[in-house]
């Protein structure tokens, strides 16, 4: 192993107490890989994050582990954490492996080590996910499928029969207790080999939340890289606490327009117009349905407000091939 083996990236976007609280379960876990180094990425927050979180890495002592990188605005999770794994890559010792981690983490013990210790042993692994929990314990859905025609009509539609005859496109899996192959996992915990970006490049920057740990995935399969899912490596999400958009504690908001952007540019760059056109037209046919019976069986409405018509105004079917 080098003596840099690993740069763990924190990208900060107004939440400097999470990122604090980050920092602080990291504190122990560096310690058992030496040479490990953190990069908290600001993404112009202009709300006094910087200030403050560099004010807790010197009352703390974190400086000779963590730098602050202020940014000069808001490009979004690929550009913020891009900014920090260029740094790396040009340092005169570049890690071995970049680990991405939420601001909205707490690292267990033993997380870290895990996850490089896979590595270490996996040398066609190009990317690995850690188990993402509730602070209970309760595993969430880490490893993932990648998105298809065919997972977009099942999650539209909601019905357990179909999600039954599509169990094998199901974008979400049953939670496996040990270690498996996977088409791509949370960006939430993601550590990623080195040379990983010599073969695929950097995160796509046209996204700008939601979709670009997906690509990113897709194209370092397409370069001939495994990824695992890694559950002895246990990380605390504490969901939507970053975006707010996917916390479940809170009552639906209305999906900004990034999210669709994102999936509209997944769809287009990895499968074509023709397959993005069929992929919007599944998920319209299955919400339609589902809309249908929730009325019809009076069940609760969970679904983001004006999604149906958000949804058809930021799709290939209006936006043609823009991304």
């Amino acid at each position: 192993m080098s003596k840099f083996p690993l740069l763990i990236i924190i990208l900060n976007y107004r939440t400097p107490e999470l990122t604090i609280d980050c920092l602080r379960s990291l504190q122990k876990e560096v310690r058992s890989l030496p040479g490990t180094r953190v990069i908290v990425s600001d993404n112009a927050s202009g709300d006094g994050s910087v200030e403050q979180i560099q004010a807790a890495i010197t009352a703390a002592n974190w400086d000779e582990w963590v730098t602050l990188l202020p940014l000069d605005r808001n490009g979004g999770y690929a550009f913020g954490n891009n900014a920090a794994i260029r740094l790396g890559l040009e340092s005169t010792t570049p890690p071995s492996y970049f680990l991405l981690l939420n601001p909205d983490t707490i690292v267990r013990p033993g997380a870290l080590k895990a996850l490089v210790d896979f590595m270490d042993s996996h040398p066609h692994t190009g990317i690995a996910g850690s188990r993402l929990e509730d602070p209970d314990g309760t595993p969430q859905h880490s490893a993932f499928r990648f998105h298809t025609f065919w997972s977009e009509l099942d999650c539209s539609l909601r019905s357990c029969v179909v999600s039954k005859l599509l169990a094998n496109w199901i974008v979400a899996p049953p939670i496996s207790e040990q270690a498996c192959l996977t088409d791509w996992v949370a960006g939430a915990s993601m550590v990623i080999r080195r040379e990983v970006f010599a073969s695929v490049g950097l995160l796509d920057e046209k996204y700008f939340l939601y979709f670009e740990e997906v690509d990113f995935c897709f194209q370092a399969k397409k370069a001939g890289w495994e990824c695992w899912y890694v559950p002895a490596s246990r990380v605390v999400h504490l969901v939507g606490q970053s975006s707010g958009v996917t916390d479940r504690k809170r009552p639906p908001k209305r999906l900004p327009k990034y999210w669709f952007d994102s999936r509209r540019r997944y769809f287009l760059k990895n499968y074509g117009w023709l397959y993005a056109v069929l992929a919007d037209l599944a998920w319209l046919s299955g919400f339609i349905l589902w809309r249908w019976r929730r009325a019809i069986q009076r069940k609760p409405d969970t679904d983001p407000p004006r999604m149906m018509s958000d949804f058809l105004l930021n799709s290939v079917l209006c936006k043609g091939g823009e991304t």
